[in-house]
């Protein structure tokens, strides 16, 4: 029987979110207002927002799965992911934000286009394709999220848990915009930080400690404890261990995550931001793991691994905190969907409708045409995800890696080398995504399961930096960038 404490947890829930979106919706009369909340969100809100959207529901379900797997050898996705935070805040941000707050862009595909002076569209549709691709199958994966955390919480369908969670998604994405996005993912944020503290240490009590926690472990499977797992200190483990720090490279340059330096009030809302922001992914990524590694001791034979964390709360906890996990866990899938119908939503509307077919289209058209691709591309994410795709961590991670792999390089070159051109900015964009393909359907096998963002994020940063020494840089371009490397400053100190 389904509890009513936990039904009625989760009916508050997502009445939050709807009156959020409600709340959004006065922002979104105009593109900037519908796709960059207005520029005009301060330190906290980009903080959280980025790291929920970052995170989804692959931290929750998949990264607690991968603890409980493969144990202490999970710790290098969170090395990859505090690092790739940190270095994004520090030294990306800063930089973009004075870029696009100069070019008045509203989405990625803006920065890029103005920064290289693109007048063929070139790279737009290019960019906008890519998106529009990995959007889809990205989203596919976190609405699976909530097929199993209905399955696993309540007992319900796969196919119910899935039109709960993108029903709510798309009414607070489709008439709040971006604001009310970043609002429900500070929301979001704050209920995945409790949970992957709350989680881990009631866990590892119900063990008997750390040192019965290390003892269970070992006894399961010696293999949990060591850094290189089941591989050892071979060129596989080390293969899997730089795979997993891959994970983190996708901080640098994914369009979902630039968006929210993007929408940053101004420069002192990034100083600030970043610190919030490698905290808060600390917390995240060291709570999922060392979760994953208790359920491990407590339920040593689960089919699923992915299941431990929805096992831990409805076995170690209450019907009411039952109800809470079951609210965080949708509330991290929801947080990187509506990111991501927002991203692929100004991809066809800004970047293709506007800046390409129509670009004397009213503001107030735009905006509703906005909310209408919203709600169609969701319902196309619905339509693939039917097919049951059950393998969060890997399913995310190959549409992290081509979004990451494809913008990064681009991205990175544009901000810090002088000489980076139109022509290598469009090759590493091309080349970054279509290694990243190519990886996993050729040659991944061949080379120790070696993670698809790795070599797409290298021939990518290879490939722009080559093809830009053979052709010319914008003109103007060396003066720009030094002129805004003057303004962003030192990464840890104020502007100058």
């Amino acid at each position: 029987m389904i509890s009513p404490v936990i039904v009625t947890i989760l009916v508050l829930y997502l009445l939050i979110l709807v009156l959020i979106g409600l709340w959004g919706s006065k922002s979104t009369g105009d593109v900037k207002g519908y796709y960059a909340a207005g520029k005009k969100l301060p330190s906290w809100v980009i903080a959280f927002s980025a790291n929920a959207t970052g995170e989804s529901a692959w931290l929750l379900l998949g990264l607690t799965g991968m603890g409980y797997l493969v144990g202490i050898h999970a710790f290098w996705v969170v090395f990859g992911e505090v690092l790739g935070v940190a270095l994004s805040w520090a030294y990306v941000a800063r930089p973009f934000k004075e870029y696009t707050s100069r070019y008045n862009s509203i989405t990625v595909t803006d920065y890029l286009e103005d920064r290289f002076k693109d007048t063929s569209r070139t790279i737009r549709i290019l960019s906008a394709l890519i998106i529009f691709t990995m959007v889809i199958v990205y989203m596919a994966a976190q609405l699976t999220a909530a097929g199993k955390a209905f399955q696993s919480f309540l007992g319900l369908s796969y196919t119910t848990g899935l039109l709960v969670g993108i029903t709510i998604i798309l009414f607070y994405s489709t008439i709040g915009g971006f604001k009310a996005v970043a609002y429900a993912d500070v929301f979001h944020g704050v209920l995945m930080v409790l949970t992957l503290t709350t989680l881990p240490i009631v866990g590892i009590a119900y063990v008997g400690g750390w040192g019965q926690l290390m003892s269970k472990l070992a006894a399961i499977d010696p293999e949990l404890l060591l850094p290189f797992g089941s591989y050892g200190f071979t060129p596989a483990g080390v293969a899997s261990a730089v795979g997993f720090m891959g994970i983190g490279l996708a901080f640098l340059g994914a369009p979902q995550l630039l968006v929210r330096y993007i929408s940053a009030r101004n420069q002192k809302e990034i100083v600030t931001g970043g610190l919030v922001a490698v905290i808060n992914i600390i917390i995240f990524d060291v709570g999922a793991v060392l979760a994953g590694m208790a359920g491990r001791a407590l339920y040593p034979n689960l089919a699923d691994p992915e299941t431990v964390m929805p096992t831990m709360s409805v076995e170690l906890f209450p019907h009411v905190f039952t109800g809470i996990f079951l609210a965080v866990v949708l509330a991290a899938m929801m947080s990187t969907v509506d990111s991501l119908l927002i991203l692929a939503s100004s991809a066809v509307v800004r970047d293709v409708v506007q800046k390409i077919f129509n670009p004397k289209i009213s503001q107030k058209r735009l905006s509703f045409y906005g909310k209408v691709t919203t709600l169609v591309i969701g319902l196309g994410a619905l339509a693939l995800t039917l097919t049951e795709v059950r393998v969060i961590f890997w399913f995310v991670l190959f549409a992290w890696s081509g979004l990451g792999a494809a913008f990064g390089p681009p991205i990175l070159c544009s901000l810090f080398d002088k000489r980076t051109t139109l022509a290598g900015a469009i090759s590493g964009l091309v080349a970054g995504f279509v290694t990243t393909m190519l990886w996993v359907l050729l040659f991944k096998e061949h080379f120790y399961n070696l993670y698809e963002m790795i070599p797409g994020f290298l021939v990518g940063l290879l490939v722009t930096i080559v093809v830009s020494r053979l052709t010319r840089p914008p003109e103007g371009s060396a003066a720009e960038l030094a002129s805004v490397q003057k303004v962003a400053g030192h990464p840890f100190r104020g502007s100058r």
